[in-house]
Protein backbone atom coordinates (compact mmCIF):
# COMPACT_ATOMS: atom_id res chain seq x y z
CA UNK A 1 0.00 0.00 0.00
CA UNK A 2 1.43 3.09 -0.76
CA UNK A 3 1.48 5.22 2.14
CA UNK A 4 1.94 9.25 2.61
CA UNK A 5 5.06 9.24 4.40
CA UNK A 6 7.51 6.94 5.05
CA UNK A 7 7.21 4.19 8.01
CA UNK A 8 10.47 4.34 9.57
CA UNK A 9 10.79 5.00 13.35
CA UNK A 10 12.01 7.98 15.10
CA UNK A 11 14.02 7.22 18.12
CA UNK A 12 12.77 9.19 20.90
CA UNK A 13 15.96 11.49 20.95
CA UNK A 14 15.50 12.37 17.01
CA UNK A 15 11.74 12.79 18.17
CA UNK A 16 12.43 15.45 20.46
CA UNK A 17 14.93 17.11 18.63
CA UNK A 18 12.20 17.26 15.72
CA UNK A 19 9.75 18.80 18.03
CA UNK A 20 12.08 21.67 19.17
CA UNK A 21 12.96 22.74 15.87
CA UNK A 22 9.36 22.59 14.43
CA UNK A 23 8.67 25.30 17.55
CA UNK A 24 10.21 28.34 16.51
CA UNK A 25 7.86 27.69 13.43
CA UNK A 26 4.86 27.71 15.30
CA UNK A 27 5.59 31.36 16.47
CA UNK A 28 3.72 31.85 12.90
CA UNK A 29 0.58 30.96 13.61
CA UNK A 30 -2.30 33.55 14.54
CA UNK A 31 -3.02 31.99 17.76
CA UNK A 32 0.48 32.06 19.47
CA UNK A 33 0.62 35.75 18.04
CA UNK A 34 -2.31 37.25 19.12
CA UNK A 35 -1.91 35.42 22.69
CA UNK A 36 1.60 37.10 23.41
CA UNK A 37 -0.03 40.04 21.86
CA UNK A 38 -2.89 40.23 24.20
CA UNK A 39 -0.44 39.08 27.15
CA UNK A 40 2.60 41.09 26.79
CA UNK A 41 1.27 44.55 25.20
CA UNK A 42 -2.21 45.00 26.85
CA UNK A 43 -2.06 42.88 30.55
CA UNK A 44 2.04 43.46 30.80
CA UNK A 45 1.91 47.17 31.03
CA UNK A 46 -1.47 47.51 33.53
CA UNK A 47 0.40 44.60 35.71
CA UNK A 48 3.61 47.40 35.55
CA UNK A 49 1.18 49.75 36.65
CA UNK A 50 -1.19 47.97 39.20
CA UNK A 51 0.51 44.90 39.91
CA UNK A 52 -1.85 42.87 41.96
CA UNK A 53 -4.57 45.90 43.17
CA UNK A 54 -7.82 44.81 41.71
CA UNK A 55 -9.58 48.07 42.15
CA UNK A 56 -6.88 49.85 39.86
CA UNK A 57 -7.36 47.18 37.11
CA UNK A 58 -11.44 47.53 37.54
CA UNK A 59 -11.26 51.68 37.05
CA UNK A 60 -13.30 52.31 34.09
CA UNK A 61 -10.74 54.26 32.16
CA UNK A 62 -8.35 50.84 32.42
CA UNK A 63 -11.43 48.62 31.67
CA UNK A 64 -12.23 50.09 28.99
CA UNK A 65 -8.38 50.85 27.55
CA UNK A 66 -7.93 46.95 27.79
CA UNK A 67 -11.06 46.13 25.68
CA UNK A 68 -10.37 48.90 23.14
CA UNK A 69 -6.45 47.52 22.93
CA UNK A 70 -7.03 43.79 22.65
CA UNK A 71 -9.88 44.54 19.86
CA UNK A 72 -7.43 46.35 17.28
CA UNK A 73 -4.84 43.61 17.87
CA UNK A 74 -7.33 41.16 16.98
CA UNK A 75 -8.69 43.41 13.93
CA UNK A 76 -5.40 44.01 12.85
CA UNK A 77 -4.26 40.54 12.71
CA UNK A 78 -7.03 38.85 11.45
CA UNK A 79 -6.97 41.88 8.41
CA UNK A 80 -3.02 40.86 7.94
CA UNK A 81 -3.91 37.34 7.77
CA UNK A 82 -6.42 38.21 5.16
CA UNK A 83 -4.03 40.39 3.35
CA UNK A 84 -0.72 37.38 3.46
CA UNK A 85 -3.42 34.93 1.87
CA UNK A 86 -2.59 37.39 -1.75
CA UNK A 87 0.42 36.88 -3.77
CA UNK A 88 3.77 38.77 -3.27
CA UNK A 89 2.54 39.54 0.67
CA UNK A 90 5.64 40.14 3.13
CA UNK A 91 4.02 39.88 6.66
CA UNK A 92 6.51 42.07 8.52
CA UNK A 93 6.22 44.53 5.61
CA UNK A 94 2.47 45.26 5.89
CA UNK A 95 2.35 44.84 9.79
CA UNK A 96 3.59 48.44 10.97
CA UNK A 97 0.22 50.24 8.79
CA UNK A 98 -2.29 47.38 9.48
CA UNK A 99 -1.66 48.06 13.06
CA UNK A 100 -1.48 51.48 13.14
CA UNK A 101 -4.61 51.59 11.15
CA UNK A 102 -6.46 49.20 13.63
CA UNK A 103 -5.46 51.40 16.57
CA UNK A 104 -6.61 54.87 15.13
CA UNK A 105 -9.25 53.48 13.54
CA UNK A 106 -10.49 52.50 17.80
CA UNK A 107 -8.99 55.40 19.22
CA UNK A 108 -10.77 57.70 16.83
CA UNK A 109 -14.23 55.94 17.61
CA UNK A 110 -13.22 56.12 21.26
CA UNK A 111 -12.81 60.24 20.77
CA UNK A 112 -15.79 60.87 19.16
CA UNK A 113 -17.90 58.87 21.38
CA UNK A 114 -15.98 60.71 24.57
CA UNK A 115 -14.93 56.99 26.22
CA UNK A 116 -12.49 57.73 28.59
CA UNK A 117 -8.88 56.15 27.85
CA UNK A 118 -5.55 55.73 29.83
CA UNK A 119 -2.83 57.96 27.58
CA UNK A 120 -0.11 55.74 28.93
CA UNK A 121 -1.68 52.52 28.00
CA UNK A 122 -2.99 52.49 24.44
CA UNK A 123 0.28 53.73 23.10
CA UNK A 124 2.00 51.36 24.80
CA UNK A 125 0.15 48.48 23.72
CA UNK A 126 1.01 49.22 20.01
CA UNK A 127 4.28 49.42 20.71
CA UNK A 128 4.73 46.30 22.73
CA UNK A 129 2.40 44.45 20.53
CA UNK A 130 4.61 45.58 17.13
CA UNK A 131 7.66 44.23 18.85
CA UNK A 132 5.77 40.91 19.53
CA UNK A 133 4.76 40.27 16.23
CA UNK A 134 7.30 41.51 14.31
CA UNK A 135 9.85 39.47 16.47
CA UNK A 136 7.51 36.28 15.73
CA UNK A 137 6.97 36.34 12.38
CA UNK A 138 10.49 37.17 11.80
CA UNK A 139 11.56 33.90 13.84
CA UNK A 140 8.69 31.83 12.02
CA UNK A 141 9.86 33.09 8.69
CA UNK A 142 13.16 32.10 9.49
CA UNK A 143 12.46 28.29 10.39
CA UNK A 144 9.13 27.62 8.70
CA UNK A 145 10.08 28.61 5.41
CA UNK A 146 7.39 28.13 2.37
CA UNK A 147 8.10 24.82 1.05
CA UNK A 148 6.44 21.96 -1.38
CA UNK A 149 6.65 18.90 -2.75
CA UNK A 150 6.31 18.24 -6.20
CA UNK A 151 4.72 15.46 -7.68
CA UNK A 152 6.60 15.03 -11.37
CA UNK A 153 4.86 14.69 -14.32
CA UNK A 154 2.58 17.62 -16.75
CA UNK A 155 3.37 20.98 -16.67
CA UNK A 156 5.48 22.06 -13.34
CA UNK A 157 8.68 23.36 -15.19
CA UNK A 158 7.45 27.26 -14.34
CA UNK A 159 7.09 26.92 -10.49
CA UNK A 160 11.10 26.75 -9.80
CA UNK A 161 11.09 30.85 -11.03
CA UNK A 162 8.84 32.02 -8.02
CA UNK A 163 10.85 33.64 -5.14
CA UNK A 164 10.93 32.54 -1.81
CA UNK A 165 9.55 29.00 -1.99
CA UNK A 166 11.42 25.68 -1.76
CA UNK A 167 10.52 23.10 -4.09
CA UNK A 168 11.46 19.33 -3.40
CA UNK A 169 10.83 17.21 -6.45
CA UNK A 170 9.58 13.58 -5.97
CA UNK A 171 11.19 11.01 -7.45
CA UNK A 172 8.83 8.31 -5.36
CA UNK A 173 5.24 8.07 -4.18
CA UNK A 174 6.46 9.23 -0.51
CA UNK A 175 6.93 12.77 1.31
CA UNK A 176 10.17 13.45 2.17
CA UNK A 177 10.85 14.23 6.51
CA UNK A 178 10.75 18.20 5.97
CA UNK A 179 7.64 20.65 7.25
CA UNK A 180 5.91 21.27 4.35
CA UNK A 181 3.25 23.80 3.19
CA UNK A 182 1.72 21.24 0.64
CA UNK A 183 2.00 19.03 -2.49
CA UNK A 184 1.91 20.73 -5.88
CA UNK A 185 0.71 18.09 -8.55
CA UNK A 186 -1.06 18.65 -12.16
CA UNK A 187 -4.38 17.68 -11.88
CA UNK A 188 -4.80 17.91 -15.91
CA UNK A 189 -1.97 14.88 -16.46
CA UNK A 190 -3.20 11.25 -16.50
CA UNK A 191 -0.85 9.84 -13.53
CA UNK A 192 -0.02 6.38 -12.60
CA UNK A 193 -2.02 4.31 -9.89
CA UNK A 194 0.96 4.40 -6.84
CA UNK A 195 0.84 8.23 -7.57
CA UNK A 196 -2.98 8.73 -7.47
CA UNK A 197 -3.35 6.32 -4.47
CA UNK A 198 -0.48 8.91 -2.87
CA UNK A 199 -2.26 11.94 -3.60
CA UNK A 200 -5.12 10.72 -1.91
CA UNK A 201 -3.67 9.32 1.32
CA UNK A 202 -1.96 12.65 1.73
CA UNK A 203 -5.01 14.35 1.35
CA UNK A 204 -6.96 12.00 3.29
CA UNK A 205 -3.76 12.50 6.23
CA UNK A 206 -4.34 16.27 6.11
CA UNK A 207 -1.54 17.18 3.68
CA UNK A 208 -3.11 20.41 1.56
CA UNK A 209 -2.74 19.21 -2.75
CA UNK A 210 -2.65 22.36 -4.54
CA UNK A 211 -3.29 22.19 -8.69
CA UNK A 212 -0.33 23.74 -10.46
CA UNK A 213 -2.62 26.23 -11.73
CA UNK A 214 -4.10 27.53 -8.03
CA UNK A 215 -0.70 27.76 -6.66
CA UNK A 216 1.03 29.85 -9.89
CA UNK A 217 -2.32 32.25 -9.98
CA UNK A 218 -1.47 32.74 -5.96
CA UNK A 219 2.75 32.79 -6.02
CA UNK A 220 2.38 35.30 -9.19
CA UNK A 221 -0.85 36.79 -8.43
CA UNK A 222 -2.27 36.53 -12.33
CA UNK A 223 -4.23 34.36 -14.10
CA UNK A 224 -3.17 32.64 -17.24
CA UNK A 225 -5.13 33.12 -20.12
CA UNK A 226 -6.17 29.69 -22.17
CA UNK A 227 -9.87 30.43 -22.96
CA UNK A 228 -12.63 32.43 -20.85
CA UNK A 229 -14.19 29.82 -19.04
CA UNK A 230 -15.21 29.22 -15.11
CA UNK A 231 -12.37 26.79 -14.51
CA UNK A 232 -9.90 29.48 -15.53
CA UNK A 233 -11.99 32.11 -13.88
CA UNK A 234 -13.69 30.60 -11.17
CA UNK A 235 -16.66 32.75 -11.72
CA UNK A 236 -17.62 34.67 -14.67
CA UNK A 237 -19.23 37.23 -12.89
CA UNK A 238 -17.73 39.48 -9.74
CA UNK A 239 -19.56 39.62 -6.46
CA UNK A 240 -22.74 41.44 -6.97
CA UNK A 241 -23.23 42.49 -3.29
CA UNK A 242 -19.67 43.94 -3.20
CA UNK A 243 -19.60 45.57 -6.25
CA UNK A 244 -22.75 48.03 -5.00
CA UNK A 245 -20.93 48.28 -1.49
CA UNK A 246 -17.89 48.93 -3.06
CA UNK A 247 -19.84 52.03 -5.27
CA UNK A 248 -21.41 53.52 -2.73
CA UNK A 249 -17.95 53.55 -0.93
CA UNK A 250 -16.40 54.75 -3.46
CA UNK A 251 -18.94 57.90 -3.69
CA UNK A 252 -18.56 58.72 -0.05
CA UNK A 253 -14.73 58.82 -0.17
CA UNK A 254 -14.43 60.62 -3.11
CA UNK A 255 -17.20 63.29 -1.78
CA UNK A 256 -14.90 63.48 1.40
CA UNK A 257 -11.15 63.95 -0.79
CA UNK A 258 -13.40 66.43 -2.65
CA UNK A 259 -13.75 68.58 0.08
CA UNK A 260 -10.13 68.50 1.44
CA UNK A 261 -8.18 68.56 -1.76
CA UNK A 262 -10.29 71.61 -3.49
CA UNK A 263 -7.83 73.98 -2.80
CA UNK A 264 -4.93 71.78 -4.11
CA UNK A 265 -6.85 70.96 -7.51
CA UNK A 266 -7.42 74.70 -8.11
CA UNK A 267 -3.53 75.22 -7.30
CA UNK A 268 -2.16 72.55 -9.72
CA UNK A 269 -4.76 73.88 -12.24
CA UNK A 270 -3.47 77.21 -11.67
CA UNK A 271 0.30 76.21 -12.34
CA UNK A 272 -0.53 73.76 -15.02
CA UNK A 273 -1.92 76.99 -17.12
CA UNK A 274 1.09 79.42 -16.25
CA UNK A 275 4.13 76.63 -17.24
CA UNK A 276 2.54 76.43 -20.58
CA UNK A 277 -0.76 77.47 -22.93
CA UNK A 278 -3.74 74.69 -23.26
CA UNK A 279 -6.42 73.91 -20.33
CA UNK A 280 -5.57 72.61 -17.03
CA UNK A 281 -7.43 69.32 -17.48
CA UNK A 282 -7.07 66.61 -20.36
CA UNK A 283 -10.29 64.96 -21.46
CA UNK A 284 -10.47 62.07 -23.56
CA UNK A 285 -12.84 59.10 -24.49
CA UNK A 286 -12.17 55.51 -23.17
CA UNK A 287 -13.95 52.38 -22.75
CA UNK A 288 -15.13 51.75 -19.18
CA UNK A 289 -17.78 49.54 -17.33
CA UNK A 290 -19.64 46.79 -19.71
CA UNK A 291 -17.61 48.58 -22.33
CA UNK A 292 -19.60 51.55 -22.18
CA UNK A 293 -17.17 55.06 -23.44
CA UNK A 294 -16.57 58.12 -21.12
CA UNK A 295 -15.27 61.00 -20.82
CA UNK A 296 -11.54 60.80 -18.37
CA UNK A 297 -10.08 63.71 -16.74
CA UNK A 298 -6.72 64.10 -15.77
CA UNK A 299 -4.84 67.05 -15.18
CA UNK A 300 -2.92 67.90 -18.56
CA UNK A 301 0.79 66.87 -18.36
CA UNK A 302 1.90 67.14 -21.97
CA UNK A 303 2.26 70.41 -24.09
CA UNK A 304 -0.97 70.95 -26.64
CA UNK A 305 -0.18 69.55 -29.77
CA UNK A 306 -1.47 68.57 -32.84
CA UNK A 307 -2.89 65.33 -33.74
CA UNK A 308 -2.27 63.54 -36.80
CA UNK A 309 -5.74 61.87 -37.85
CA UNK A 310 -4.06 59.14 -39.38
CA UNK A 311 -2.53 57.45 -36.91
CA UNK A 312 -4.66 57.91 -33.27
CA UNK A 313 -3.72 55.27 -31.71
CA UNK A 314 0.30 56.34 -31.57
CA UNK A 315 -1.09 59.29 -30.69
CA UNK A 316 -2.89 57.71 -27.71
CA UNK A 317 0.34 56.06 -26.30
CA UNK A 318 3.22 57.38 -24.02
CA UNK A 319 6.14 56.95 -25.01
CA UNK A 320 9.29 56.57 -22.61
CA UNK A 321 11.17 59.83 -21.92
CA UNK A 322 8.19 60.94 -24.56
CA UNK A 323 9.23 65.21 -25.15
CA UNK A 324 5.88 66.36 -24.73
CA UNK A 325 5.91 66.12 -21.32
CA UNK A 326 5.90 69.19 -19.21
CA UNK A 327 8.11 69.52 -16.32
CA UNK A 328 5.41 70.42 -14.07
CA UNK A 329 3.93 67.22 -16.08
CA UNK A 330 6.59 64.82 -14.50
CA UNK A 331 5.96 65.29 -11.20
CA UNK A 332 2.05 65.22 -11.13
CA UNK A 333 2.69 61.53 -13.37
CA UNK A 334 5.42 60.50 -10.63
CA UNK A 335 3.59 61.14 -7.96
CA UNK A 336 -0.43 60.22 -9.69
CA UNK A 337 -1.08 63.64 -8.55
CA UNK A 338 -2.38 63.65 -12.30
CA UNK A 339 -5.49 61.27 -11.65
CA UNK A 340 -7.06 63.41 -9.14
CA UNK A 341 -9.44 65.31 -11.48
CA UNK A 342 -11.09 61.44 -11.95
CA UNK A 343 -12.90 61.75 -8.69
CA UNK A 344 -15.60 63.62 -10.57
CA UNK A 345 -15.41 60.27 -12.86
CA UNK A 346 -15.87 58.52 -9.96
CA UNK A 347 -18.73 60.66 -8.57
CA UNK A 348 -20.34 60.12 -11.43
CA UNK A 349 -20.44 56.19 -11.53
CA UNK A 350 -18.09 55.71 -14.38
CA UNK A 351 -15.10 54.64 -12.26
CA UNK A 352 -13.70 53.54 -8.92
CA UNK A 353 -10.74 53.99 -6.59
CA UNK A 354 -9.37 50.51 -7.34
CA UNK A 355 -9.99 48.48 -10.62
CA UNK A 356 -8.69 47.60 -14.10
CA UNK A 357 -7.34 50.92 -16.04
CA UNK A 358 -9.43 52.11 -18.37
CA UNK A 359 -7.84 52.47 -22.11
CA UNK A 360 -8.24 54.80 -24.61
CA UNK A 361 -10.72 53.57 -27.39
CA UNK A 362 -8.18 53.69 -30.46
CA UNK A 363 -6.03 51.36 -27.71
CA UNK A 364 -8.90 49.19 -26.44
CA UNK A 365 -9.89 48.67 -30.02
CA UNK A 366 -6.44 47.57 -31.19
CA UNK A 367 -6.38 44.96 -27.94
CA UNK A 368 -9.58 43.49 -28.87
CA UNK A 369 -8.62 43.08 -32.47
CA UNK A 370 -5.45 40.94 -31.18
CA UNK A 371 -6.68 39.70 -27.66
CA UNK A 372 -9.41 37.10 -27.22
CA UNK A 373 -11.49 38.03 -24.87
CA UNK A 374 -9.88 41.16 -24.16
CA UNK A 375 -13.37 42.93 -23.29
CA UNK A 376 -14.06 40.89 -20.41
CA UNK A 377 -11.95 42.94 -17.99
CA UNK A 378 -14.70 46.08 -18.44
CA UNK A 379 -16.90 44.05 -15.99
CA UNK A 380 -15.81 45.85 -13.09
CA UNK A 381 -15.50 49.71 -13.48
CA UNK A 382 -12.28 50.59 -14.44
CA UNK A 383 -10.19 52.72 -11.19
CA UNK A 384 -7.58 54.79 -10.79
CA UNK A 385 -5.56 52.41 -9.31
CA UNK A 386 -5.22 48.72 -9.73
CA UNK A 387 -3.58 44.97 -9.29
CA UNK A 388 -1.55 45.57 -12.97
CA UNK A 389 -0.95 49.06 -11.89
CA UNK A 390 1.29 47.97 -8.49
CA UNK A 391 2.78 44.98 -10.46
CA UNK A 392 3.79 46.04 -13.93
CA UNK A 393 3.32 49.84 -14.32
CA UNK A 394 2.52 51.94 -17.78
CA UNK A 395 2.46 49.53 -20.29
CA UNK A 396 1.41 50.07 -24.17
CA UNK A 397 2.95 47.02 -26.26
CA UNK A 398 0.24 44.00 -27.41
CA UNK A 399 2.68 41.63 -25.40
CA UNK A 400 2.53 43.65 -22.25
CA UNK A 401 -0.81 44.62 -22.38
CA UNK A 402 -1.76 40.44 -22.62
CA UNK A 403 0.59 40.38 -19.51
CA UNK A 404 -1.52 43.16 -18.26
CA UNK A 405 -5.11 41.09 -18.23
CA UNK A 406 -3.32 38.22 -16.15
CA UNK A 407 -2.90 40.67 -13.32
CA UNK A 408 -6.50 42.13 -14.34
CA UNK A 409 -8.31 38.87 -14.57
CA UNK A 410 -6.14 38.03 -11.17
CA UNK A 411 -8.65 41.00 -9.68
CA UNK A 412 -11.59 39.78 -11.17
CA UNK A 413 -11.14 36.25 -10.49
CA UNK A 414 -10.26 37.43 -6.46
CA UNK A 415 -12.28 40.12 -6.07
CA UNK A 416 -12.89 41.32 -2.62
CA UNK A 417 -12.04 44.17 0.01
CA UNK A 418 -9.07 42.51 1.10
CA UNK A 419 -7.60 42.62 -2.50
CA UNK A 420 -8.54 46.56 -2.87
CA UNK A 421 -6.80 47.04 0.53
CA UNK A 422 -3.45 45.69 -0.64
CA UNK A 423 -3.85 47.46 -3.45
CA UNK A 424 -4.44 50.88 -2.02
CA UNK A 425 -1.02 50.18 0.31
CA UNK A 426 1.23 49.40 -2.38
CA UNK A 427 -0.32 52.51 -4.18
CA UNK A 428 0.56 54.95 -1.13
CA UNK A 429 4.41 53.03 -1.72
CA UNK A 430 4.48 53.64 -5.85
CA UNK A 431 3.62 57.19 -5.13
CA UNK A 432 6.63 57.42 -2.91
CA UNK A 433 8.94 55.13 -5.17
CA UNK A 434 7.69 57.00 -8.50
CA UNK A 435 6.89 52.97 -10.05
CA UNK A 436 5.94 52.40 -13.44
CA UNK A 437 5.46 56.47 -13.96
CA UNK A 438 5.95 57.70 -17.95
Amino acid sequence: MTRCVDDGALSPGSALQERLQKWPGQLGRLRYQLLGALILGVLMPVFFRWGFDLEGWLLPLQVNTILASSVAIVLALLAQRQFTALPGVQEHVFLMPTLLMSFLVIFAMMFFLRIEYNRYLFPSSFAIALAWVLFAQTVARRYRPMRFAVVPGGDVSGLASARGVEWHKLTEPRLPRVSLSGIVVDLREDLAPEWERFIANCALAGTRVFHIKQLQESVAGRVEIEHLSENTLGSINPDAVYLSLKQAGDFLLALLVLIITLPVLVLIGLAIRIESPGPALFVQSRVGFRGQTFSMIKFRTMRVAKVPASDPREAAMTRPDDDRITRLGRFLRRTRLDELPQIFNILRGEMSWIGPRPEAIALSQWYEREIPFYRYRHIVRPGISGWAQVNQGHVTAVDQILEKLHFDFYYIKNFSLWLDLLIVLRTLRIIVTGFGAR
